[in-house]
């Protein structure tokens, strides 16, 4: 039996539809599909699709990034699906691994994958040091300046007001009142001989 699995990335705004097309063309029976992250194990349909393997099946994917973003992942589900008597094809690359060739030529791809995320994640890691080497620092800028911290730190920490009513007051979350205070207070004790 022919099982397609199709997964888009939560939270972004794709479709899946790509994918179940060409896993319905290709003559998938069956097809899990989920909106999880690549890099993650805990995603429920695959899992489900692994357990629902059995000798002969054929797990088919519009491409090898959909099924992991990690090509150590990609050869342990290659292990697990292979454990059950199944095979794997992904549909873009032409990979199958019903043949010593297939094989080889998943982890060829794979390899290469694993290689240009690599690459990206040292340009971004320079990217910012060069950034921040110019002074520039990434991040969400602070809502509230020098003083406005300051009263925070110090209503809450006289007993004036709870952390609740500051919180209310600048329209933060407690949790940010709550780092303020903690940081105000550090600040306080560094400065004591």
């Amino acid at each position: 039996m022919l099982i397609g699995y199709a997964r888009v990335s939560k939270g972004d705004d794709q479709s899946d539809a790509l994918q179940l097309r060409a896993l319905g063309e290709a003559g998938c029976e069956r097809v899990f599909t989920e909106a999880a992250s690549g890099g993650r194990w805990d995603r429920p349909e695959l899992l489900r699709l692994l357990d629902h393997l059995r000798p002969g099946d054929e797990v088919v994917v519009w491409k090898l990034d959909r099924l992991s973003r990690s090509m150590k992942d990609v050869i342990h589900l290659m292990e697990r699906i292979g454990k059950a008597g199944a095979g794997f094809r992904s549909l873009t690359e032409a990979i199958e691994t019903t043949s010593p060739a297939g094989r080889m030529l998943l982890h060829m791809v794979g390899a290469f994958a694993e290689f240009e995320r690599a690459m990206i994640q040292q340009r971004t890691n320079a990217g910012l040091a060069a950034a921040r080497a110019e002074g520039r620092i990434g991040g969400r800028r602070k809502s509230l300046d020098a003083a406005k911290r300051r009263e925070i730190a110090e209503s809450v920490l006289s007993g004036r007001k709870t952390g609740a009513e500051m919180a209310r007051l600048y329209d933060i979350s407690q949790p940010t009142v709550s780092r303020i205070v903690a940081a105000h207070r550090a600040a306080l004790l560094a400065d004591q001989p």
